[in-house]
């Protein structure tokens, strides 16, 4: 473990860290980010404890996926075609017709949908079993992928990768709720393929992205996490729930300039009326103080405080006794400190992403119960 000081001259992209941040393994926080993991997660699977194989582990699920697709036949899709056919199928585009003379040659110009396999979520599939067959460790399991990619292709599936807008505009309606999962395990191999913790390897292509990336990922892994973990103990989780404001009166324009408010994470557990609301941050939970050594991020605390001031007299009894979690990555040091401000506990701690997998766990698991 790298000191503070230390931790201050760390270059962006060193092995094992992220800006100061140090990173045991980020395919875990991507394990825990991913849809795969609620699915999986919630099914008792101990993913964590393969922590060092996950590359592994999720080329193995997507493998297994698209074999019982393929034993039960891939989803089809409809797109949309142009062609110049000798018969009239969907629509006639009469100024194309007209203009190539396509009567005269016994054609006309038609515009239809055709049925196919070749949909954007096959070839997001297809693309996935190529990358992630690249990254796997054993060769069983890489020549695996590569025969399935190589079956889709002999299906008809095209090797164009998908656009993000393509795969995030797909919609799984009532028959094709089976690639639901596929999909999720596709989605984790490709992310996988982004970074890398080999020495002398580029982590992305931009250091100003690989915090932003890391800071999403770290919010978005800390919410899967709890939304696997926690409500088979009562707990319900909500991420980025929305919070309004109690506002009485108002002008005209300030609508469009006031802010709203959004928290990372809501815990709620009715039996034992409690009520987490949790923050998380990417950064130092210390910042050199003006007369002190360290402080706390004075504007950490301000934001917390409104998450949970703001919510009181509204007859919610969870929100009226509701504490708060600022959640940090440690760097150098642990710290796990409470403070009750007008009957409202926060709670200022930092998770080691440095640790074990199992660790990271159990570090997680006791945010969720009180200080005190």
């Amino acid at each position: 473990m790298l000191s503070a000081a230390s931790t201050e001259a760390e270059p962006l992209d060193a092995r094992g860290h992220v800006g100061r941040i140090p990173v045991r393994n980020l395919w875990l926080l991507m394990l825990y980010a991913s849809d795969l993991f609620r699915q999986i997660g919630r099914g008792k699977v101990s993913v964590e404890e393969n922590a060092a194989d996950i590359p592994d582990l999720v080329a193995e699920i997507l493998a297994h996926a698209v074999e019982e697709r393929l034993y039960r036949n891939l989803s089809s899709g409809f797109r949309h075609r142009e062609a110049e056919l000798s018969r009239v199928r969907g629509r006639i585009d009469l100024l194309t017709t007209e203009r190539h003379q396509l009567l005269a040659r016994g054609k006309v110009a038609c515009r239809f949908e055709e049925l196919t396999i070749n949909t954007p979520r096959n070839r997001y599939v297809l693309a996935a079993l190529e990358v992630i067959a690249g990254v796997v460790q054993q060769p069983a399991l890489s020549h695996r992928c590569r025969k399935l990619a190589n079956a889709l292709k002999r299906l008809g599936v095209s090797g164009i990768r998908p656009t993000r807008t393509e795969v995030s505009t797909d919609r799984f309606g009532r028959n094709d709720a089976n690639d639901r999962f596929m999909v999720a395990a596709a989605r984790l191999a490709l992310d996988i393929a982004l970074p890398t913790e080999d020495e002398g390897s580029e982590f992305l292509a931009s250091p100003a992205r690989d915090e932003t990336w890391a800071r999403h990922l770290y919010e978005k892994a800390v919410a899967g996490f709890y939304d696997v973990v926690l409500p088979s103990s009562g707990w319900q989780v909500y991420a980025e729930k929305p919070l309004s404001w109690q506002i009485a009166q108002k002008t005209t324009g300030i609508d469009a300039i006031f802010p709203s408010m959004r928290t990372d994470v809501v815990l709620d557990h009715v039996g034992d009326g409690r009520r987490v609301v949790i923050d998380t941050k990417f950064t130092s939970i210390v910042k050199k103080g003006r007369f002190r050594e360290t402080s706390l991020n004075s504007g950490y605390v301000y934001q917390i405080y409104a998450y949970l001031f703001s919510q009181e007299g509204r007859g919610d009894v969870l929100a009226d006794h509701a504490s708060g979690l600022l959640l940090h990555p440690s760097i150098g040091e642990m710290i796990d400190e409470t403070v009750f401000i007008q009957g409202h506990a926060i709670r200022f701690a930092t998770v080691d992403l440095a640790a074990p997998a199992a660790e990271i766990r159990s570090q997680l698991l006791r945010m969720s119960k009180s200080t005190f």
